[in-house]
C-alpha cells in the first residue's frame, strides 16, 4: 500500500528535529544536528533519512509545515533589511520614543535597543487624519512621490508606511503605497500598518510594520530558497509555516507577514500539548519546554492556549510579555503567551568574578557542543552536569546518533567549577541542576502565579530533549503533584506541527464605551472583518464549508490604559452579545487582578475575528503501540544527593505497561530521558504519557 505523509521540522538551537506521519496515523520521527549556516540542510538531511527509512519517495510527501526561528535571529543578530519609514509630519521619532520603559528598572548602564530605521531613513508626509477617520490634512502625492525619489536613491530594501489614525481611515497609506510601489518597483519590500495591524496605538503599529519591513526581504529569500531546495529534492508539497499564534499560514503569507511567525517554534510545542491534554483529559496545564538552548514554558486553561498580543523582539530571553518592556520592538500581534528562560542542555556553566555559579544564558549550541560531545567544546554545560550525575546515558543518546564521552565532562566540570569552588565534581554537578531548575522555575511562575494562577492547580506538561529530565524537581519547587511527558518528548514540538490548524485572524479598532456603540455599525463592522477573513482563508485555500470563525472583544474600564480579552457569541443580537461580553469581561477582570468594578462604565476597544480550518481540527494523536524490548533489566548509579549515589534501574516507556514503578528510576528513550527520583512514581495513561505522581 502506497502511503502520503505529513513532514513536520523545527529548527532549535541545537538539533532540528524532523517528523514524518504517515495517512495511518504511523509516526516516523529523527534529531539531526542543526546547520547555523544554512537552516535548511538539517530540514533536507532529516527528511531524506525518514523518507530512506521508511521506504517512501519524496513525492509521497503531500503537506509540509515548519517553525522557523529565521525571523527571530534576523532581529537578535541586526541582520534585517535597511529600511526606510514614511510616516505622519512630527511622528518619525515614535520608534525610537517608544513607551519610556525600561526592563532593568535601577540598571544605570542599561542601553535601550537601537532602533531598526536610522533616523535617516525615516521620511515624513504633510498628511493628517483624526481618530474619527475625518481628514484634516489631504495628502499631496507631489509630496509622496519626492519621498519615494529620495528613498529609491538612498538604497534600502524596505519600507513601511506608517499614518496617524490609519486604522480609522486607511485611504491616505493605501495613496502612500501605490505610489512607492510605482517608483521602487517589485524589488524593494514595501508594508503598510493597515496591512500587518489596522489598531489603535501609533507606537506599537508603527513598530510592528516596521519590524514586518525589516524582517520581510530576509524571510522572504529564506522561504524561496527552502521551497526551492525541497522541490530539487523532489518535495513539491505546499509548504505552511507556523505563527506566533500556533495557527498555519502558506509559505506566501509568511513572505507577506514574517513579523506573525517571529515565535513559531515555541508556539507548536504549546499546540501540540493543548491537543493531546484535550483528548487524554488534562485541560488544565503548565507547558515545560527545555532544548538545548532555553526553557520556555506556558499556560493551558480548559484546553486553551493563553494568547497575548503584547510581545517585544529582539529583547533577548522573554521572561514574560506582559511583565518586562522596553527590552526590544514592540509587535503587537497575536502570540501564545510563551516565557523563555537561557536554560537549556547546552547553557554554559561557570563561577562569577564573584565566585557564584552561573549556568547559561549563553549556549554551547551543536558547534562546538558539550564538553561530552567530545567535539570542540571545552567549557562545561548543564548537559555534562546531567552526565556527571548519572541522570543522562554516559555512552551515546539520540539513538546512538551522538556519542558522550563521560570522561570529558568530568574533566571540564572539575577544572572550571569543582576545584576553583573547592566542592567534589559530584556537588558541582548538584549545584549546576538545582540552579538550572531554580532558573527554569522563573519561567514557569511567569505564566502561572504572575497571572494570579496557582501552578499547583495544573499539571506540568514536560518536553524538548531535556524537559523530562528535570521537570520533577521544578515542580517540586512549585510544589505541584503532578508531571506528564508524552510520548516522543524531544520531538514534540515538530509533532504538533503536523496538528496545527490553518489560522488567521484580522482586528477592528471600535474605540467607544459600550454605552454608546451603535449596533448596526458593530454589525457592519463583524460583517466586513466576517469577508476579509473569509477572504484570506480562501487564499490559504480553505473551502468554505470547512471554515469556521470565532469572535473576541478587548474590553477595559473608561480610564484605563491596557485591555481584557473576551470571547463574544450570540453575534446575530448585538445588544444581548455586549451585554455579555461586558459580564465576561468584569469576572476576567476579577479573576486576573482580583477585583472588579461593576459599577463602572467599560469600552469597546478592538474587535477581532478568528479565521479557522475546521476540517483539520479532527486530527487526534494516535498512542503510539509500546512494545516491550526484553531487554535485561539494567542500572546506573545516580546521583540523586551529591553524598552518595544510588544503583537505580533504567527502564523503557513500554516496561510501564506492566504498571506502576517507583522511583528512582530513569526512562530512557531515543529522543530524551526521564529522570524519577525517590518519592515519585511513574505510570502510563492510555494515551502513553508517562505519568509522575508525588507520593504524599
Amino acid at each position: 500500500m502506497t502511503h502520503s505523509y505529513r513532514l513536520g521540522a523545527d529548527i532549535g538551537g541545537t538539533f532540528t528535529d524532523v517528523v514524518l506521519v504517515a495517512d495511518d496515523e504511523t509516526i516516523h520521527y529523527c534529531k539531526t544536528s542543526s546547520t547555523p549556516q544554512d537552516y535548511s540542510v538539517g530540514i533536507l538531511n532529516g527528511a531524506t533519512d525518514l523518507l530512506a527509512r521508511v521506504g517512501a519517495a519524496p513525492a509521497q510527501v503531500a503537506e509540509i509545515i515548519h517553525a522557523t526561528t529565521v525571523a527571530t535571529n534576523t532581529v537578535l543578530e541586526g541582520k534585517g533589511a535597511r529600511t526606510a519609514l514614511v510616516t505622519t509630519k512630527g511622528f518619525r521619532d515614535v520608534v525610537e520614543i517608544g513607551r519610556l520603559r525600561v526592563p532593568e528598572l535601577y540598571d544605570l548602564n542599561y542601553c535601550k535597543p537601537a532602533p531598526l530605521v536610522a533616523r535617516r531613513d525615516r521620511h515624513e508626509i504633510a498628511e493628517r487624519v483624526l481618530a474619527d477617520g475625518s481628514v484634516l490634512h489631504a495628502i499631496n502625492p507631489d509630496d509622496l512621490h519626492a519621498v519615494a525619489q529620495d528613498i529609491r536613491a538612498s538604497g534600502v530594501e524596505a519600507v513601511a508606511v506608517s499614518f496617524l489614525h490609519s486604522y480609522a481611515n486607511p485611504a491616505h497609506e493605501q495613496a502612500a503605497f501605490d505610489i512607492l510601489a510605482q517608483v521602487l518597483g517589485p524589488d524593494v519590500y514595501l508594508s503598510k500598518s493597515t496591512d500587518v495591524l489596522p489598531e489603535i496605538r501609533e507606537y506599537e503599529r508603527t513598530s510592528t510594520v516596521v519590524v514586518n519591513a525589516y524582517l520581510g526581504p530576509v524571510v522572504k529569500r529564506y522561504l524561496l530558497s527552502l521551497e526551492r531546495r525541497l522541490a530539487s529534492a523532489g518535495m513539491t508539497a505546499p509548504l505552511s509555516i507556523v505563527q506566533s499564534s500556533g495557527g498555519a499560514m502558506s509559505a506566501r503569507a509568511a513572505a507577506e507577514t514574517p513579523a506573525a511567525i517571529i515565535e513559531s517554534g515555541p508556539a507548536a510545542g504549546v499546540i501540540a500539548a493543548a491537543n493531546l491534554g484535550r483528548a487524554a483529559g488534562y485541560s488544565d496545564i503548565i507547558t515545560f519546554d527545555m532544548g538545548g538552548t532555553t526553557a520556555k514554558a506556558a499556560m493551558i486553561e480548559r484546553g486553551e492556549p493563553t494568547r497575548t498580543t503584547e510581545y517585544e523582539v529582539g529583547a533577548g530571553i522573554n521572561l514574560s510579555s506582559r511583565l518586562v518592556k522596553g527590552g526590544g520592538h514592540a509587535v503587537k500581534m497575536p502570540f501564545i503567551d510563551v516565557s523563555e528562560i537561557g536554560a537549556g542542555g547546552g547553557s554554559i556553566v561557570r563561577l562569577d568574578s564573584g565566585g557564584a555559579l552561573r549556568v547559561g544564558p549563553d549556549s554551547a549550541g551543536s558547534n562546538p557542543g558539550p564538553a561530552c560531545y567530545d567535539t570542540g567544546g571545552t567549557e562545561p554545560t548543564f548537559t555534562d552536569a546531567a552526565v556527571v550525575l548519572g541522570y543522562l546515558n554516559p555512552v551515546e543518546i539520540a539513538g546512538g546518533a551522538v556519542k558522550l564521552t563521560a570522561a570529558r565532562a568530568v574533566e571540564a566540570l572539575r577544572a572550571q567549577v569543582a576545584d576553583p569552588a573547592g566542592l567534589s565534581v559530584q556537588q558541582a554537578a548538584a549545584g549546576v541542576y538545582a540552579i538550572a531548575a531554580a532558573t527554569m522555575m522563573r519561567a514557569v511562575k511567569a505564566v502561572s502565579t504572575y497571572r494570579g494562577r496557582d501552578p499547583r492547580d495544573f499539571a506540568l506538561f514536560a518536553f524538548g530533549g531535556n524537559g523530562p529530565l528535570v521537570a520533577v524537581q521544578v515542580a517540586e519547587l512549585l510544589d505541584m503533584r503532578r508531571v506528564v511527558v508524552p510520548p516522543s518528548p524531544g520531538v514534540f514540538s515538530a509533532l504538533g506541527l503536523l496538528y496545527s490548524q490553518t489560522r488567521r485572524e484580522l482586528t477592528r479598532t471600535v474605540y467607544k464605551p459600550v454605552a454608546q456603540v451603535n449596533s448596526d455599525a458593530l454589525a457592519a463592522t463583524l460583517a466586513g472583518l466576517h469577508a476579509d477573513v473569509a477572504a484570506a482563508l480562501r487564499a490559504e485555500g480553505c473551502p468554505e464549508a470547512a471554515m469556521q470563525f470565532v469572535a473576541e472583544a478587548d474590553i477595559r474600564y473608561v480610564g484605563q490604559a491596557y485591555e481584557l480579552t473576551v470571547p463574544l457569541h450570540d453575534r446575530d443580537d448585538i445588544p444581548a452579545m455586549l451585554a455579555a461580553a461586558t459580564a465576561a469581561f468584569h469576572a476576567e477582570h476579577d479573576r486576573t487582578y482580583g477585583h472588579a468594578s461593576v459599577q463602572d462604565a467599560v469600552e469597546l476597544v478592538n474587535l477581532r475575528l478568528i479565521g479557522l480550518r475546521a476540517d483539520t481540527a479532527g486530527r487526534q494523536f494516535t498512542p503510539p503501540v509500546l512494545v516491550p524490548s526484553g531487554r535485561p533489566p539494567r542500572h546506573r548509579a545516580v546521583w540523586f544527593s551529591p553524598a552518595s549515589s544510588t544503583r537505580t534501574p533504567l527502564i523503557e516507556r513500554a516496561d510501564l505497561l506492566a504498571g506502576p514503578r517507583h522511583g528512582p528510576l530513569i526512562v530512557e528513550e531515543y529522543d530524551s530521558t526521564t529522570v524519577v527520583p525517590p518519592g515519585w512514581t511513574a505510570t502510563l495513561d492510555p494515551f502513553s504519557n508517562i505519568v509522575l505522581t508525588h507520593e504524599a
